[in-house]
């Protein structure tokens, strides 16, 4: 069977789009959906090598989008975290670099028309509900084809996109504080903080778990199972999943943090202690992130203005003036990203907006091949 796909490189990661209309013509059930999606990247083979996938976390990625114009956004949107070397896609979780993707594409596609100046798409996300703005610079009402933006983690230059999160927290679980608590026990005598904003999200203290992060160039292979371990059980304590039920590798997120200090980016770059506020390192499923996820990115910025947590510990910044944005500044392994954060009248986080890029790279009938066992 063919399926008609679009390729877009968005901020970090890469995405195949797809319209539900032409997923329909090959799948009505959620079941047939993931089955589709599994097939078509060659999940089952850790190399996703008679697939689209690109055998990393960044690059197996999907979504699909229906547009909804009479709708309080233009469009909603499935995210799907495509499994490698298994054949499961996780539904649990938002992506926000393939967001920028989508926003492209809507103006690209005609879902939304371009307007002179700027164009604002609204999305939806079906997983957990968020609603995200992804703000284009159409001049003269224009479609980009192309654009000199550049984020941290990749060369490429690209349209600028920037993506807005409105009012990220609780989506999930329903509240930005799951457990009511800004610090947990996580287990093992781990403490952590446990937030939904953007994504459901543990973070750890890179000291407690002996992680060094004055160089983002370690692979953590001996720390990946401890990692996984607090993840598995913050989902239990946020109620992302029962104890009987089988870990996920896509939520929730977790990551280490540090207060700022001079370290060295997986290319080698110097990084002053001065030019970011915390350093924080995630994991993307079952390996470290080369960046950091936008949603993850979301949950630091939400953790940095909640008193108590691990990460607010790190960054001891300023309260927010009620009203007021402010920025932080995250050092990650490609370098440094900088989160706008907007609160309102009482001083709560309404909005975390963040400036990426984004590029089509490809429209492709695909031809998806039914799975076969893996002989070599």
């Amino acid at each position: 069977m063919q399926l008609r796909g679009h390729w877009y490189r968005g901020g970090t990661s890469k995405c195949w789009l797809f319209d539900a209309d032409d997923v329909a013509l090959h799948a009505t059930t959620q079941d047939e959906v993931l089955m589709l999606l599994a097939n078509a990247f060659g999940a089952a083979d850790s190399r996703q090598l008679d697939g689209i996938g690109g055998g990393t976390s960044t690059t197996s990625k999907a979504a699909i989008i229906t547009p909804t114009p009479k709708g309080s956004a233009d469009l909603d949107y499935l995210f799907a975290q495509v499994g490698i070397g298994d054949p499961t896609v996780e539904l649990g979780s938002n992506c926000g670099n393939c967001a920028t993707a989508i926003a492209l594409y809507a103006v690209q596609s005609g879902i939304v028309a371009p307007s002179a100046g700027t164009t604002r798409v609204r999305m939806r996300n079906v997983n957990t509900g968020a609603v995200l703005s992804g703000t284009i610079s159409t001049p003269g009402g224009r479609v980009p084809t192309s654009g000199r933006a550049r984020v941290p983690g990749s060369s490429a230059l690209g349209v600028p996109v920037s993506l807005s999160f409105h009012a990220p927290w609780g989506q999930t679980t329903g509240s930005v504080l799951p457990t009511g608590n800004p610090v947990d026990e996580i287990g093992a005598g781990l403490m952590g903080s446990m937030v939904d904003a953007g994504a459901p999200a543990v973070f750890l203290s890179a000291d407690q778990v002996g992680i060094d992060l004055s160089s983002m160039t370690d692979p953590l292979t001996t720390h990946l199972a401890q990692l996984i371990r607090a993840r598995s059980a913050a989902a239990v304590q946020m109620g992302i999943r029962r104890p009987e039920d089988p870990p996920q590798n896509a939520v929730p997120k977790v990551g280490v943090v540090a207060p700022a200090g001079d370290y060295i980016a997986s290319d080698g770059a110097e990084i002053a202690a001065e030019g970011h506020d915390v350093r924080v390192r995630m994991l993307s499923m079952l390996a470290p992130h080369p960046a950091i996820g936008l949603t993850s990115a979301v949950a630091v910025s939400l953790a940095s203005a909640l008193p108590g947590t691990v990460v607010a510990e790190a960054a001891r910044l300023a309260p927010l003036s009620s009203g007021a944005s402010g920025l932080l500044r995250i050092g990650t392994p490609a370098g440094v990203i900088t989160a706008e954060v907007t609160s309102d009248g009482l001083g709560n986080v309404t909005e975390v907006a963040l400036h990426r890029a984004a590029r089509q790279l490809a429209v492709a009938d695909i031809d998806v091949a039914h799975p076969v066992a893996q002989t070599a």
